[in-house]
């Protein structure tokens, strides 16, 4: 059973971009693989609400089109479980912000001046990122942090929620609104986990990457700062 999280606002999940071209069903079982990161088939059915068989069919039709992929393991005697998440193609119909346009000038920026130009520029704007979610959080207290700062993420474009623990707390990234550059300049990664080790006033450890082809970004947080939130 997967642990429950806390959404970054309660109305994210209505404001969020859809995948384009699909709709209904096959859309939603989309929309909840970008949530989860990754789930079963019966996960998703519990989550959607729907037969079992009818999310299998979805599953088939989306990896045959190579935007969803699975995994299997083994877990004792028996059949093995098979677990699904968005393969690059899929992050792909999620709307990145600007990505094509931000690519372009960057490799402008490279024909001019270098690829160190570039990567300044782009540690420049998550340092900026970083400050204003810095000012924003620096007054509450810790067991709210955790929370703002994925509401802050959230509405960057990140489908961002927080998961409170005993001494720490997991975030979790859903969608990179950057993907393409990021899959080009790894850099930018190591430039958010800075900033959320400053926004946190703790130590964050990254564990999935998307740009690295897994489903979803996520940080484990731990220190006094992001202690866990009362009645989660």
């Amino acid at each position: 059973m997967r642990s429950p999280v806390q959404p970054a606002d309660s109305s994210s999940a209505s404001s969020s971009p859809g995948p384009i071209g699909h709709r209904g069903t096959r859309a939603a079982v989309l929309m909840e693989l970008k949530r989860a990161g990754i789930a079963t088939a019966a996960e998703l059915a519990d989550t959607l609400d729907c037969a079992v068989n009818t999310v299998r069919h979805h599953l088939k039709e989306l990896g045959a089109d190579g935007v969803v992929v699975h995994d299997r393991t083994h877990h004792g005697v028996g059949a093995p479980q098979y677990t699904y998440r968005l393969s690059s193609k899929g992050h792909g119909l999620f709307p990145d912000r600007y990505a094509d346009t931000l690519s372009h000038l960057l490799d402008r920026v490279i024909e001019l001046q270098g690829r160190a130009a570039s990567v300044a520029l782009l540690q420049a704007h998550y340092g900026e990122l970083g400050d204003r979610i810095c000012a924003e959080t620096a007054d509450l207290a810790d067991e709210m942090r955790g929370a703002s700062i994925a509401r802050a993420l959230d509405g960057e474009g990140f489908m961002a929620t927080w998961q409170a623990l005993p001494n720490g707390g997991v975030l979790t990234e859903h969608n990179c609104p950057h993907r393409v550059v990021a899959e080009r300049f790894p850099e930018v990664c190591a430039d958010e986990e800075a900033f959320l080790s400053r926004a946190f006033g703790a130590t964050v450890q990254r564990q999935s990457r998307i740009a690295s082809g897994c489903g979803c970004c996520t940080y484990h947080i731990t220190g006094d700062a992001s202690a866990a939130e009362g009645g989660s």
